[in-house]
């Protein structure tokens, strides 16, 4: 379980830091209070469909991406050739 995920993904309006991966390296700085480990563990399943989705949504617009540039006759390589295609 990657705590900080679940900080980042579900606490992003606190301020907070960790040292490590571990419920006593979260320095709380926010002036709620720090939420407990369970709660933070009960976040993992939602944390992971959440990242597992928005793959799969970068994943379909790169797809549609490169559906469109073979409509236009395009391929990754021209992009590249321009200076426009990643990798």
């Amino acid at each position: 379980m990657d705590l900080a995920l679940i900080l980042k993904k579900k606490y992003n309006n606190h301020i907070w830091t960790i040292d490590g991966n571990s419920y006593a390296g979260i320095n709380w700085l926010s002036d709620t209070e720090k939420p407990s480990e369970e709660e933070l563990l009960s976040h993992w399943d939602s944390v992971l469909s959440e990242v597992e989705a928005e793959a799969q949504a970068k994943a379909a617009k790169k797809a549609a991406a490169e559906a469109k540039l073979t409509a236009l006759g395009l391929t990754a390589d021209d992009l590249k050739a321009l200076g426009l295609g990643g990798n």
